[in-house]
């Protein structure tokens, strides 16, 4: 299945709007600088939510499913049901990425949403409300921040590289790579692939254990603006199946994004290793 010119302008009008308004109910619990208003709790394994996680998953869950019915649905904060696997358009949804940034009052967090057509995202939207940021992208039309059109940065080689990501991974690639200018790491995934993709940083780290609706939002928008984001082997993210994690990841332009995966695939005497990243 595919979607028409006219298709995705229109439904990237109506996403546009569903996640200025899921960020209201975010970002009306929000306090900057100070703890969320929110009552916190935490799921099984130790990561927290809150209640703006929960209320505006159900705002969105109401929503998306009102602009299209028969999409499937894939979010960090619902239960998951099987039967997305069969469907060839999936809502793919983070309520609120960067849970512990938003509860600690820290701005860098987004509600990140992505339309999967039969397994690749077609359209996203990265919204940070406490940044006033929204990031968009359409398949084949592009990627904006707040409207107007946005490009990956164009660095010449990996040194002195802006790269924002886990400390330990960051250390990885000065290892191998050479010097490398380490920008403070984004909380929201899909807010630190979205930067690469305006152009604030060069390159972003993600380690292992990302799930979907941490990616597929940002995944388009940094392809349309010129990027490209994979595993550390360079194999391209798969979306919508049944386990929905990812390993470790990298983003950057097209232009460097090879020489990365060279570094970070290489051992410390610079011989590239042939183990895949699972």
């Amino acid at each position: 299945m595919t979607l028409s010119h006219d298709d995705k302008t229109r439904l990237a009008a109506a996403l546009e709007e569903t996640a200025r308004e899921a960020g209201e109910i975010a970002r009306g619990y929000f306090r900057h600088g100070e703890k969320t208003s929110a009552r916190i709790w935490n799921k099984a394994g130790g990561s927290p939510v809150t209640e703006a996680d929960v209320s505006v998953d159900a705002f969105l869950k109401v929503r998306l499913s009102q602009i299209l019915p028969e999409a499937g649905w894939l979010s960090e904060e619902t239960r998951d049901d099987p039967a997305r696997l069969e469907r060839t358009l999936v809502w793919i949804v983070d309520p609120i990425d960067g849970t512990r940034a938003f509860l600690n009052g820290n701005p860098d967090w987004s509600v990140a949403i992505a339309l999967l057509v039969e397994g690749r995202p077609t359209l996203g939207i990265v919204h940070a409300p406490a940044l006033e940021s929204l990031y968009d992208a359409r398949a084949d039309g592009g990627a904006r921040l707040n409207g107007a059109p946005i490009a990956v940065s164009a660095p010449q080689g990996v040194g002195g590289t802006r790269v924002t990501g886990p400390k330990p991974m960051m250390d990885t690639l000065a290892r191998r790579a050479g010097p490398i200018s380490e920008m403070p790491k984004v909380p929201s995934l899909a807010l630190r692939i979205a930067r690469v993709a305006a152009g604030d940083v060069d390159a972003a780290l993600v380690t292992a254990n990302a799930r979907d609706w941490d990616l597929a939002a940002a995944d388009l928008v940094l392809a349309e603006a010129g990027g490209a984001l994979s595993s550390l082997t360079g194999d391209a993210p798969v979306y919508n199946r049944p386990e929905p994690v990812h390993g470790a990841l990298l983003a950057a332009s097209r232009a460097l994004h090879p020489r990365l995966v060279e570094a970070m695939t290489s051992d410390e005497s610079g011989e590239r290793r042939l183990a895949r990243v699972p």
